[in-house]
Parts: C-alpha cells; structure tokens; sequence
C-alpha cells in the first residue's frame, strides 16, 4: 500500500497555493493516505462480469420541447415587485 508522505502533502500544497500547518500537514497525510488505500482496494474488486451502468432510472429520454405558455402573473404585477423598471422591463445595473 503507497504511504502518503507529509513531504508530499506539502508539495501538493505548495503548488495548489494553500497554506497548511505542521497539524493540518500530519493530518492530511492521514486521510490522503486512507483515501488512497480504500482506492486500491477497489481496484482488487473482480468487475468483469458486471455490466457498464450509465443510467439507473430507466428513463429513455428526459428532455422536452420547449413550449410557449401563458403566464399566471401579468407583466403589471410582476413589475410592481421589480426595485427600478424602464419601458416595461425590470431595470438592473450594468455588469462589465
């Protein structure tokens, strides 16, 4: 089993930019490395009698046309929630 470092759960946050102390260093190189084992003991796992699972649901195709509906709230009302509008619309600071 690869036994994670705290030299290496340094570098690793050397190059991600992230400040860690000695702590959180001794920390982390726990976890990575339990992470790691659980990973290789999934790649012991006969898988080559199961089949490939893409989608559980049963479902065949979830997308619909688009379609034009009437609105249950008039442009009126939703207007008068609106802060500030103009020409009907809902008025909004500009965003660069």
């Amino acid at each position: 089993m690869t036994k994670i470092s705290e030299t290496e759960v340094k570098r690793l946050a050397a190059l991600s930019r992230i400040g860690l102390s000695d702590a959180e260093v001794t920390k982390l190189a726990g976890e990575l490395d339990q992470i790691v084992g659980f990973v290789e003991k999934l790649q012991t796992v006969d898988v080559s009698t199961a089949e490939p699972t893409s989608q559980v649901t049963g479902l065949k195709d979830v997308w619909r046309e688009d379609e034009v509906k009437p609105s249950a709230i008039s442009q009126g009302e939703l207007l008068k929630n609106a802060p500030d509008t103009k020409d009907g619309f809902i008025k909004v600071r500009r965003v660069l």
